[in-house]
């Protein structure tokens, strides 16, 4: 389908059903958004644990947090 009739085929849903996709597709977008945001945190802490900038858990220590 082009956008053009999608966005017809969208439009032409009942009230319930468009609110139920516009959730979705607000929902879609902001999870890729946190994912992204995530993904670029986690490389920014193994950097820092790599680089020496900062000193990672020995593995007591990680045992002993996730208990």
């Amino acid at each position: 389908m082009i956008p053009t009739e999608i966005s017809s085929s969208a439009l032409s849903l009942a009230e319930a059903d468009r609110l139920e996709l516009a959730r979705a597709l607000v929902e879609s977008v902001a999870a890729e958004r946190e994912t992204a945001r995530s993904i670029k945190e986690g490389v920014r802490r193994i950097d820092e644990i790599a680089s020496g900038r900062i000193a990672g858990l020995t593995e007591e220590e990680y045992r002993a947090a996730v208990r």
